[in-house]
């Protein structure tokens, strides 16, 4: 029998099959995705448009024809006509379902927009950017003396601010004598001074400008690109904002998007190109809240992972989806904004912090840069967690680093009931371990669920899924109140003792809300979403020990955790579920987001650029999939907390009941059959 066509949603990650003919808001408002709409399908809103995405997606197991979606109608003719779709977009009300596909749900297309959780950190930066302001006063050129505007300029500056040399391109001089007459021959000079031994440059103003000119720290992530705006002058931070990676629709993971590369042929070129234009719209978004004009963003700088770091420059991924994992270049990157199609100032200047190696990117170097390992008097251990976990341990003595592919789980993805961090989210979870009755907070509301104002509170928002931080912290509950065991098997109602564990197919599942009565969703924890963590958490883990070995240690002094999602962790938490090593809770630091951090100190202080370029070269990269012992490592670790180590520090404030459900049943809850002889 022909099944239905399969259709799945990005960012979400929720799919599902639908009859041929079905339209895909229809099939969005099924599976509960984030799909706006106002006018009731008739193509006037526009609030539903999707994009498709077309070719081979190995990790779904699919392949994306044109035809999977319903020719282009008169309704999205006309809508296009009148107001504009942007290219390879359709309406959601007016496409219908014919063949597999997946589909991208764009951020301006989702009702509760994503929280990118990158805020800028508090951090006192020496201020010494690349781009500064010079005012000068300029001779008049007379009879006497012939010499051009550009190099009485040059002699201006020599003499006034004692630079001796500057460079200038043709644009500077089709504006320069402009400039000069108008400013009565005094100008301000925007200088860029990172470009080699002689400064650029980038802009005149006639006379005194008193105004601002500004920098961009960009993280470019897998799942997210977060920028914060500042002010070169000043050094603050003028506005920070943040969207989903556009690049989600062709994988979640990066090994999904090296794989969408090699397997189409012009894969690599759509991922730049989504990334790309992902990050202009992110830079208009800033601007506009800040309320400045675009081409007074003069420098920027980025730090990305390996892969981000290749499809952002337009460099194909191959050779990072193979073993050596090699990259194109390690080194830092001084180059033109313009040549990466950003829509900055004109003559904006791009920096790429080094690699540190095929796995290990420029965000690992920022973080380094920011937390500083190679300076610590005590053994620290610094994890960045995302979907590619990137660990650094080390002190002033030596440094070692290694990356861990712990997938999308712990953002949520892969999870029944998971969405991203958004409004509606459940994020925080406490079970009491007697009533094994669950509370909850989601985000963008702080109270508690048990709280009597909670729906009041949350009643625009709703209830709407689990994200990254709220499934952690459900999992380690539900292990400190004997509803899973180490094995990570749910038990039955009668093993728990609550109701709220329902049979789920051949295992069983917790019930964490029930909304199904207010139109909701059902929200549970089930066997495959304790799978997934458990895999997740385990990479990370045995990335940490694999390290841990490699300096024939068995604890750490400290542990930081860094990275948006590595700021809502619960220290308790992650080692309840054995995410990190055993430490005391209170040497469990969060850094918030370290790689932002570091990519503004490279923004704003020129001098840390050579620093982090010459760190990088110290650091000793561990490659995970060669060494013998990380298999070894990833097999304890699946155990909650763990199968071998022992967490003398977390059974001093927590005590882990000794439960098993695997009572004559295998892992995924089936009966053992008999081996035949």
């Amino acid at each position: 029998m022909t099944q239905d066509p399969l259709v799945i949603f990005t960012p979400s990650g929720k799919r599902g099959r639908f009859p041929a003919g079905t339209p895909v808001l229809t099939a969005a408002r099924q599976l509960g995705v984030d799909l706006d709409s106002v006018c009731g399908g008739r193509g006037i809103c526009s609030k539903c448009q999707v994009q498709p995405s077309y070719g081979e997606f190995a990790k779904h197991g699919l392949t994306v024809h044109d035809d999977a979606l319903s020719e282009w109608n008169k309704v999205e003719q006309r809508y296009d006509e009148k107001r504009g779709l942007k290219p390879g977009r359709r309406l959601g009300c007016q496409a219908t379902i014919q063949r597999d596909v997946v589909i991208d749900v764009p951020p301006e297309s989702q009702v509760h927009k994503q929280v990118v959780r990158k805020r800028a950190e508090a951090r006192d930066i020496t201020l010494n950017p690349t781009v500064r302001l010079h005012y000068i006063e300029v001779a008049e050129p007379d009879m006497h003396d012939p010499t051009g505007d550009l190099e009485r300029v040059k002699a201006a500056l020599a003499a006034q601010w004692e630079i001796p040399e500057v460079e200038a391109d043709l644009a500077i001089l089709g504006q320069l004598q402009t400039a000069l007459r108008k400013g009565g021959w005094k100008i301000t000079v925007a200088l860029h001074h990172d470009a080699g031994p002689r400064p650029s440059i980038m802009h005149l103003w006639p006379g005194l400008y008193e105004g601002a000119i500004y920098g961009l720290a960009v993280d470019l992530g897998s799942t997210t690109i977060a920028a914060h705006l500042c002010d070169l002058r000043t050094g603050a931070v003028v506005a920070s904002s943040g969207l989903m990676n556009p690049q989600i629709r062709f994988g979640e993971d990066l090994m999904s998007r090296v794989s969408y590369a090699m397997m189409n042929e012009t894969g690599a070129d759509e991922m730049t190109a989504a990334v790309r234009e992902g990050m202009n719209t992110l830079f208009g978004q800033i601007a506009g809240e800040a309320g400045i004009e675009r081409g007074l963003i003069m420098d920027a700088v980025f730090v990305c992972n390996p892969v981000m770091h290749h499809l952002f420059l337009g460099i194909d991924p191959y050779e990072l989806g193979q073993a050596p994992f090699a990259l194109a270049t390690s080194d830092a990157l001084r180059l033109m904004a313009r040549d990466l199609e950003l829509e900055l100032h004109p003559a904006a200047r791009a920096y790429l912090l080094p690699c540190i190696a095929g796995h290990v990117g420029a965000d690992a170097a920022a973080v380094a840069l920011s937390e500083a390992p190679d300076k610590s008097e005590d053994l620290v251990l610094i994890v960045d967690v995302g979907t590619n976990a990137e660990i650094q341990l080390g002190d002033k003595t030596r440094v070692l680093a290694c990356s861990s592919p712990t997938g999308p789980a712990f953002e949520g993805a892969q999870i029944s009931a998971g969405q991203r961090a958004a409004p509606g989210a459940i994020e925080r979870v406490e079970i009491d371990p007697e009533t094994k009755e669950p509370r909850f907070k989601v985000i963008g509301c702080e109270l508690w669920s048990t709280d009597p104002e909670f729906a009041t509170a949350t009643a625009e928002t709703g209830i709407t899924g689990i994200c990254g931080s709220g499934i952690i912290e459900a999992i380690a509950e539900m292990r400190m109140a004997g509803l899973v065991d180490a094995s990570g098997l749910i038990g039955s109602a009668a093993q728990t003792g609550t109701a709220r564990c329902i049979a789920d197919g051949r295992t069983h599942a917790y019930l964490l809300h029930d909304g199904s009565a207010e139109g909701g969703p059902v929200i549970t924890v089930t066997n495959p979403d304790v799978r997934a963590i458990q895999m997740a958490k385990a990479a990370l883990y045995a990335g940490a020990r694999l390290l841990m070995d490699k300096r024939g240690v068995d604890v750490v002094d400290r542990v930081v955790l860094a990275g948006a999602f590595g700021a809502h962790i619960s220290p308790k938490h992650a080692m309840v579920l054995g995410m990190i090593p055993d430490a005391p809770l209170n040497k469990v630091t969060s850094a918030g987001n370290a790689a932002g951090t570091g990519a503004r100190i490279a923004l704003l202080n020129k001098a840390a650029r050579g620093e982090i370029e010459a760190t990088v070269r110290q650091i000793e990269k561990i490659e995970t999939a060669i060494e013998p012992r990380f298999q070894e490592h990833f097999v304890n670790a699946s155990a909650l907390p763990n199968a071998a180590e022992p967490f003398p520090h977390l059974a001093q404030v927590v005590r882990l009941p000794d439960v098993s459900f695997n009572t004559g049943q295998t892992e995924d809850g089936g009966r053992r059959r008999r081996r035949r002889r």
